[in-house]
């Protein structure tokens, strides 16, 4: 079989991938991405805090400053274009001590020079006004820092990538890549081998070994393991923002913070792991998030624990374990018409877009790219009917009886909700795709209700065998076999 031809593939799916995939369907370009899961946010990309960062975390001159600010003041606009849950809440880093109040003056002129606006130091009344529950003296407010459902933005950028043309390959892990002799690219996947002029490495997890790969050898890649614990919704009115302590010089302490949708995340702690696919989370973990977490927010019962999880920073650090900025680069003496991007942790979420920008911009120093005037940066995504007026949710389910079928009872998701997920434009069809577009199993019960339903829907609408209906990833299937044939 040919290998399937195209002017750039972006290895790596994630919001770096997806954001680097939509800014090339701006232009006249035949674009393909490789991603070696079953969708698009199984790893980095879905497994975080959802912290629109200020930009004040980060050093002077740093890309990971620039590009955090400039994606932050660009966040408005991208969900609305999107159609993302993104709030502009604000966050408190929260101090106690004289030595607390110097690193956030510190940080306070960092964040100014960095071109992080509104940062501000505030007493305890002020911070109590802010977050009543929170325990602290004082604290620095970032009102331009926020929140967003990383799931959907990630998702977002990647239909609204494919709608503009591009090709989505899933389960397909790059295993080899060799240089042609017109100069161009091949790519030897896990299913098949593709061709192209341009390749943008954006693995994440996987950028080291991609780099080496492509020749471009010496970059040392850490994980950093993260551990969260989701509350339930009933303790989301306690936390209007994301409360974060004074960080030390290297990591931002395990922090609280709300989400989108209601609930609050605890965590994460920073473990160095050589593992990049073990996402277990220990009890004795899970207890020090609490116990750490409460003498900052004593909100935290375990009554109101729903579920855990855990992400994987890929850091890039030196020979002495100092942790990197970001790396942006073509080297062209060493790979021609390859971008290659390492060390892309955190912010990445805040920056996808700037950073992808930032890479296109080096590829139109060395080739002109012609634009493309079909582009739509719309993407309409699913309509969330519990977010609904009452007049709107009528409305809906005259136009289509099935919003008035609700599937998943703690999320109230309908079933027009889930079919819509199951038909969603990238062909993701495993039960955590269709969780991630749609907040169907994410609630108190964790799908204890809606679960076999919606995997009945899927077999259904796909023409699916049940033993072939996944959970999330190859060989994780929900069902093996009937335990009792009918007679």
């Amino acid at each position: 079989m040919e290998p399937l031809q195209y002017d750039v593939l972006v290895i790596g799916g994630g919001v770096v991938g997806s954001a680097v995939a939509r800014e090339l369907s701006r232009y006249r370009l035949k674009t393909g991405v490789l991603e070696k899961n079953l969708d698009v946010c199984y790893e980095t990309s879905g497994r975080n805090s959802g912290v629109v960062h200020g930009g004040f975390a980060y050093d002077r001159g740093s890309l990971k400053a620039r590009l955090c600010v400039e994606g932050n003041e660009m966040m408005d606009q991208l969900s609305e274009e999107l159609g993302f849950s993104f709030q502009r809440c604000g966050k408190v880093l929260v101090g106690n001590t004289d030595e607390d109040m110097e690193t956030l003056k510190r940080m306070k002129k960092q964040g100014e020079d960095n071109g992080a606006k509104g940062l501000v130091l505030i007493d305890k009344k002020r911070l109590h006004e802010l977050v009543p529950a929170v325990v602290g003296e004082f604290a620095m407010f970032s009102p331009n820092s926020g929140i967003l459902d990383p799931f959907q933005y990630t998702i977002g950028l990647a239909e609204n990538a494919c709608e503009n043309g591009v090709d989505y390959y899933f389960d397909r892990e790059v295993t080899g890549i060799s240089r042609l002799a017109d100069e161009g690219w091949q790519l030897e996947t896990s299913h098949g081998t593709f061709r192209c002029r341009w390749v943008v490495n954006s693995a994440g997890l996987g950028c080291g070994k991609i780099s080496d790969m492509l020749g471009i050898t010496g970059y040392r890649i850490v994980g950093s393991k993260g551990d969260y614990i989701i509350l339930d919704q009933r303790t989301g009115a306690l936390l209007p923002m994301p409360v974060y302590p004074v960080p030390s010089n290297t990591y931002m302490g395990i922090h609280v913070t709300n989400t989108t949708d209601g609930n609050v995340i605890i965590g994460p702690n920073a473990e160095l792991t050589d593992n990049f696919s073990y996402y277990g989370v220990p009890q004795e973990n899970m207890d020090y998030l609490a116990q750490s977490a409460s003498e900052l927010w004593p909100c935290i019962r375990k009554a109101d624990y729903i579920r855990n999880y855990s992400g994987i920073l890929p850091k890039w650090v030196d020979e002495n374990g100092a942790i990197q900025d970001f790396k942006i680069e073509i080297r062209d003496e060493l790979a021609p018409h390859a971008v290659n991007l390492v060390g892309i942790e955190s912010p990445g979420l805040t920056a996808a877009v700037p950073i992808a920008r930032y890479a296109i911009e080096l590829m139109k120093q060395r080739e002109s790219l012609e634009p493309n005037t079909d582009f739509n940066p719309v993407r309409k995504g699913i309509i969330r009917f519990a977010d609904q007026t009452a007049e709107k949710q009528a409305e809906l389910i005259r136009e289509n009886p099935d919003y008035g079928d609700v599937i998943c009872r703690c999320e109230k998701v309908t079933r027009a909700e889930i079919l819509q997920a199951i038909h969603n434009p990238l062909g993701v069809s495993t039960m955590t795709g269709i969780k991630y577009r749609t907040r169907s199993m994410m609630g108190r019960c964790q799908g204890g209700y809606c679960q076999m339903r919606i995997e009945q829907m899927i077999e259904e609408e796909l023409g699916k065998k049940a033993t072939d209906v996944l959970y999330a990833r190859q060989n994780s299937q929900l069902l093996f076999g009937k335990v009792r044939e009918e007679a």
